[in-house]
């Protein structure tokens, strides 16, 4: 098992973001998809978790399944938000207890059909500061390049995610599209004097319906430069996603000239856009295994 601290101090970290699965059928597929990308030997690979813990079990079965049965490094989701301190504590020792060793420590806001309370702890930085407490876990936060949803000013944005990476190891961030957001990110926390490793998240648009839903729930603009090529293309499943491949591949290629130190990709538990991106970069260790 390995530190995402440790990793990242010793070089660029590739990684993936899997979400767990509702159905038998999807549970097959994200099956089939971790093991369609464990021969990328990813840095690490992180599940995330349900608003108000409404996947708690799920998410901890497969962190402690990929710690157990791969040879992957897991990073466990944790949100605050729906629950009190101590049940955030009994997970937290049950991870450690397992031998996980990285915590993505975020708010999370639960539904509001859920009717679930606000929770004990009202930010990350709360949540990272309990992460510490219960272990010497490799603990990450968000950053959100262009601002978070609740932002009211990019100013103090930036001041409070520069509080809460203080005291985080790392930061990965909501996808994105452009490359000088990830980089005025950067140059804004190096201004507040935070110098944490900020790794870039990449999602390929592999179906434009779905992507600019999350763009508008994550604060992301989707832009009109990239929604007009799709548009062309958007009659053809495959043009759609070869075109959000090759945008993808762009960006990735930027970011690591520009200094990034890694790239996480949000797969939606699918594995053939990433596994593409990779080869494309020149990044994979091995050849592509499926169609």
């Amino acid at each position: 098992m390995a530190r995402i601290a440790d990793l990242l101090a010793a070089g660029r970290c590739f990684s993936f973001e899997f979400f767990p699965p509702r159905t038998d059928e999807a549970e097959a597929q994200l099956a089939q998809t971790l093991r369609d990308l464990a021969p990328l030997q990813p840095s690490f690979v992180s599940v995330t978790y349900g608003a108000g813990g409404t996947t708690r079990e799920r998410t901890h079965d497969i962190v402690v399944d990929v710690l157990r049965s791969t040879p992957m490094t897991p990073m466990a989701h944790l949100t605050c938000a729906g629950h009190t301190r101590g049940e955030l504590a009994d997970i937290l020792a049950r991870y450690r207890d397992a031998g996980v060793e990285n915590i993505l420590a975020l708010r999370g806001d639960p539904p509001a059909d859920l009717g679930l309370p606000p929770g004990d702890l009202g930010y990350a930085a709360e949540l990272v500061d309990l992460v510490r407490e219960i272990a010497p876990f490799s603990v990450g936060v968000a950053a959100h390049p262009e601002g978070h949803p609740a932002s009211t000013d990019m100013e103090s944005d930036r001041r409070h995610l520069a509080q809460k990476l203080r005291r985080a190891d790392f930061a990965i961030t909501q996808f994105f599209f452009r490359l000088d957001d990830y980089r005025r990110l950067v140059d804004e926390l190096s201004r507040l004097g935070v110098d944490r490793p900020v790794v870039p998240g990449i999602m390929p648009v592999t179906n434009v319906a779905q992507v600019k839903r999350f763009a508008e729930l994550s604060g992301a603009e989707f832009p009109p430069e990239l929604a007009e090529r799709l548009h062309t293309v958007a009659d053809d499943p495959g043009e759609v996603r070869r075109v959000g491949v090759e945008v993808a591949t762009e960006l990735c290629q930027d970011l690591l000239d520009a200094g990034a130190p890694g790239l996480h990709f949000y797969t939606l538990n699918r594995s053939l856009a990433t596994r593409e991106i990779y080869a494309k970069l020149g990044l994979e260790p091995g050849p592509v295994i499926r169609s």
